[in-house]
């Protein structure tokens, strides 16, 4: 998925220890038009100035459940793989490595930009119930120009004590997604049963996310709503999720350890630097080679044009960074 915003952010992305952090932060999140005046409008919790990273992952925005009709025409991506996860509805995929893939709900689809991919992203029925999640990882220095990717993974369901768990990334509670990360993560689905209350054994070296979807769930003493993103900082082997409502709740938690660079995010590229996003941004504007081309796409616009870059330097915004806390 894009990120179809006229006039996109720069985010700077760094990590380290700073003051005292609550147990459980919430990033509340905000509505962006995902393209145009009849957009699918998303919540997006990351990136934000209270927290830019949880682990490698970068961008975060929840959609529906709406009836509505998504097409967004081919368009760039550099540094990150996209993690595409949906709880209804169908989005037909197509990139310039040649995948042409669909994404349904319980499976994952992960596409790996490196140094540059471009794809299109179509509702496979325009009636459908839209409901899901698009997510970004940043790929390490070492990594950001690795070869275009495409992984596709469909999770069995592990049951837990008054909860239902699909794990599509990295590992918990003895299940294992096979598919390649260049940074340790993890992602998963967890359905959880009325007036159910849960602890999660984790790796106490990632720092974690839970996103709530449905109900009000409790991540620690700490309510969320939907949409809402709870942070739990490194150092803790445990995270408590709870559903006190009468009705089924769903989270999606994220994990991973804490990213030790400094990135910088503009429109659908991540870099380092402002030459670094200016430089994607002429070649893709260009049709450099970088980025390929995506075939069989049948709507009216090719390809989206780059927003203008802002008339000041592309440079790191001041973001709180991390504490390792209990």
């Amino acid at each position: 998925m894009s990120n179809l915003e006229a006039a996109p952010a720069e985010v700077a992305c760094s990590s380290g220890v700073a003051g005292a952090l609550p147990m459980v932060q919430v990033l509340q999140p905000r509505e962006v038009p995902l393209g145009g005046p009849r957009a699918i409008r998303v919540q997006r919790t990351l990136p934000q100035r209270q927290r830019s990273l949880i682990g490698a992952w970068c961008f975060i925005d929840h959609y529906g459940p709406v009836h509505a009709r998504m097409d967004v025409p081919p368009h760039p991506h550099t540094g990150l793989q996209t993690v595409s996860w949906l709880f209804s509805g169908g989005v037909e995929h197509r990139d310039s490595a040649g995948v042409h893939a669909l994404v349904r709900p319980g499976e994952l689809n992960l596409m790996t930009a490196g140094a540059g991919i471009c794809h299109s992203e179509v509702s496979i029925e325009s009636s459908a119930v839209l409901h899901g999640v698009q997510l970004w990882v940043a790929l390490p220095d070492a990594d950001r120009d690795a070869d275009r990717d495409f992984g596709h993974y469909v999770p069995k369901s592990i049951s837990l004590p008054g909860a239902v768990a699909r794990v599509f990334l990295g590992e918990l509670a003895g299940s294992r997604s096979p598919v390649h990360t260049f940074t340790p993560l993890l992602g998963a689905q967890i359905d959880l049963e009325p007036n159910a209350g849960l602890n999660i054994d984790v790796d106490a070296a990632f720092e974690h996310g839970v996103l709530c979807d449905s109900g009000h769930v409790q991540m620690g003493e700490t309510t969320l709503a939907v949409a809402d993103l709870g942070y739990q900082g490194p150092g803790n082997s445990t995270l408590h999720l709870a559903n006190p409502g009468d009705r089924p709740a769903r989270v999606v938690l994220l994990g991973g350890t804490p990213f030790a660079e400094q990135l910088l995010m503009w429109w659908n590229f991540v870099g380092r630097s402002h030459e670094d996003i200016v430089g994607y941004r002429q070649m893709w504007e260009d049709a450099d080679d970088r980025f390929g081309a995506v075939t069989g796409y049948r709507g009216s616009v090719t390809r989206l044009p780059a927003p203008p870059l802002p008339t000041t330097r592309l440079r790191p915004r001041p973001i709180p960074e991390r504490k390792e806390h209990t």
